[in-house]
C-alpha cells in the first residue's frame, strides 16, 4: 500500500513541526531568561522602559515591546534561537552561526553573516545582512529579506515571501 501526500498534508506537517519548534524554543528561553543565561551570556531586563539588551558571546541583541522584557534568544551550539512575540529586535549573527526564529509578529534586523536561517513562526518581518547556505521557512505570513549571499530557499510554509534586496 502506497501513501500519497498532498500539498495540504505536507503543509499541515510543516505547521506541526513549526509548532513543536516554537514549544521547544520557548521552553529553552524560559529556562535561561535571567536566572543564569548559558555560555557567558548576560542579560539586563528593564520593566520601566520596555526595552532590554542581552549579549551571548560577542553577539548583542536589543529588544523593545510592551510589558516586562526578558532575554528573548539563547544560543544552542552554533544556533541562535529567537522565540518571542510582538517584539522589535536587532540580533547579531556571527560568522558560522545559524538563526532559528519562532514566535510571531516580530520585526527583526539581523546583522552579520548567518550560515543558515530557519523561520517557524507567523507574521514575522525579518531583514538579514547575509545568509550563506540556506533559508528554510516553515511558518505562515512571514516576510524575509536578505541583502547578500546566495542561499538555497526552502519555503514549505504558507503565504511567505523571501526576497533578496535591500
Amino acid at each position: 500500500m502506497r501513501a500519497h501526500g498532498t500539498a495540504d498534508s505536507f503543509r499541515l506537517a510543516g505547521i506541526a513541526l513549526a509548532s513543536a519548534a516554537i514549544a521547544t524554543a520557548v521552553g529553552l528561553v524560559g529556562c535561561s531568561s535571567t536566572a543564569g543565561p548559558p555560555g557567558g551570556a548576560t542579560s539586563s531586563p528593564t520593566k520601566s522602559s520596555g526595552s532590554a539588551t542581552s549579549s551571548a558571546g560577542s553577539g548583542t541583541e536589543t529588544t523593545t515591546g510592551g510589558g516586562p522584557t526578558v532575554s528573548t534568544s539563547v544560543e544552542v551550539g552554533n544556533t541562535i534561537v529567537y522565540a518571542f512575540t510582538n517584539q522589535t529586535a536587532t540580533i547579531s549573527c556571527e560568522q558560522g552561526k545559524s538563526l532559528n526564529v519562532t514566535g510571531g509578529k516580530n520585526t527583526l534586523t539581523v546583522t552579520g553573516t548567518c550560515e543558515s536561517v530557519s523561520v517557524g513562526g507567523t507574521k514575522n518581518n525579518i531583514t538579514i545582512d547575509k545568509v550563506n547556505t540556506k533559508i528554510t521557512v516553515l511558518g505562515m505570513d512571514n516576510t524575509i529579506t536578505y541583502k547578500d549571499g546566495d542561499p538555497k530557499v526552502s519555503n514549505v510554509g504558507h503565504n511567505n515571501t523571501v526576497t533578496k534586496g535591500g
